[in-house]
């Protein structure tokens, strides 16, 4: 056999051989196995579907392609080399669908696992309240979480661009599976819906220019305006988490970034985070100005017990003093901050914070203690808020907590996939003709 020919006649086995592993990729609908109640919601699910077929039938064509131009009398004229480098794009794009595949695949299969899988479910609905913001400032993307190990968070948000190209269609949040569960979860959760609501909103760009106005403004603090332009991304990501569960955002976050001290007080202009230590102090001074109350001054200084700066070398002393000097003016700067896209509304008036002061949480606490029924009616993010306020003042225990959560995750999960069957079954009637309604009426 000729070179070539044998060399042609190698490369299309090879296409044909990753077409057949290409039909082997079925969408999720047909191998995952889980309860109705763990499934994520058809808005997601029609996404992702529609995304990756899309995807497998654009491969199967270039695959298609291909075989005719290797029988084509020009790929029978082309080099072995030529050939070989046309297929090996065919193979990088087959490894980029199942790098897309494999992306929802760890988010899916989890909620296959027994009471995970619809806790999973729970949180969609948990992290869908979180994003939603009366006014319709933006469309809800839908949102599916999944668990993995290590402490922090991360968030795969809805119309990024995705490995091999195209649209996410959905937000993907990893949280850690240490926290589950706890009112730490929340925390977590919803810092990671922060950072796909303020791309929504495009807050990061609209807060810059003004960070960058006090760089100008503060010949004495200009370094430290610019470190928190640099943390700009994260930090709104908290504020999103505190102005949707209060003390439940800041206690969460202590739980995630309590580390050796080295790690604590670490400054890096490289690092999109702020150092832990400052970290915590912002969020305790967002609550504060959110909600005003002793307990965001307390909290500050159990923090500093833990990690006080005495110990700390005296360039490092005067950094965390210029950072602490400009908390209150970077505070008052992200809660009056008015986008356009607010329409005049201030962050905090967008967010309606006022239903999460910690005496209205407290009053609502004691009223369920009461009528347990009523919390399962709240809107999760309250509720997440309610039972960290409880924590936090030592009238409800870890244990209590772990159980009510479970059961509260669980109701969520069910209301949700309840909900949207009565959507489905009332558009299918709604499209039923006249003729039709009157027959069964009669």
């Amino acid at each position: 056999m000729a070179a070539v020919s044998y060399a042609t006649w190698m490369l299309e086995q090879d296409a044909r051989a990753l077409m057949t592993r290409l039909e082997r990729i079925k969408p999720f609908a047909l191998h995952e196995t889980m309860v109705p109640a763990a499934a994520i919601l058809p808005a997601a699910q029609i996404g992702i579907e529609r995304y990756l077929m899309k995807g497998r039938q654009e491969l199967r064509g270039l695959i298609q392609r291909y075989i005719r131009w290797l029988r084509s009398p020009l790929g029978q004229r082309s080099s072995p080399a030529q050939a070989q480098r046309l297929f090996s794009m065919l193979r990088l794009r087959f490894n980029a669908i199942l790098t897309q595949f494999d992306l929802f695949n760890d988010a899916l299969t989890q909620r296959s696992e027994h009471e995970i899988g619809v806790w999973l479910s729970g949180l969609d609905a948990v992290s869908a309240d979180a994003l939603t913001l009366p006014g319709y400032y933006y469309d809800v993307p839908p949102v599916i979480c999944y668990l993995d190990r290590g402490a922090g968070a991360a968030i795969r948000r809805a119309r990024t661009r995705l490995p091999g190209g195209g649209e996410n269609p959905v937000a993907v949040i990893r949280v850690p599976r240490e926290r589950m569960i706890g009112s730490g979860i929340a925390s977590s959760l919803i810092h990671e819906v922060g950072h796909q609501a303020a791309a929504l909103l495009n807050l990061v760009n609209s807060l810059r220019p003004v960070l960058q106005g006090m760089q100008r403004g503060n010949g004495s603090h200009s370094a430290i305006w610019s470190l928190w332009e640099r943390w700009i991304s994260e930090i709104v990501a908290d504020l999103w988490s505190v102005a949707r569960i209060g003390i439940a955002s800041t206690l969460g976050l202590m739980g995630v970034v309590s580390l050796p001290r080295a790690f604590v007080f670490r400054l890096s202009r490289d690092d999109p985070h702020p150092s832990p230590w400052i970290r915590v102090k912002l969020s305790c001074a967002i609550g504060e100005a959110l909600y005003p109350h002793p307990q965001w001054e307390r909290l500050a200084r159990l923090w500093e017990a833990f990690y006080p700066l005495s110990k700390l070398g005296t360039e490092q002393q005067r950094n965390y003093d210029a950072l602490q000097a400009t908390l209150p003016g970077l505070v008052a700067l992200l809660i009056n901050h008015r986008p356009k896209c607010l329409r005049g509304h201030s962050l905090a008036e967008a967010l309606q914070v006022r239903n999460r002061q910690p005496q209205h949480l407290q009053a609502l606490f004691r009223h369920w203690q009461q009528n347990p029924s009523k919390m399962y009616r709240a809107p999760p993010t309250l509720t997440f808020a309610v039972i960290g306020q409880a924590r936090s003042d030592g009238r409800m225990s870890p244990e209590q907590e772990s159980t009510i959560l479970g059961k509260l995750l669980t109701h969520w999960a069910l209301s949700s996939t309840l909900q949207v069957s009565a959507d489905c079954s009332r558009q299918s009637w709604e499209r039923k003709t006249p003729e039709f309604k009157l027959a069964i009426k009669y």
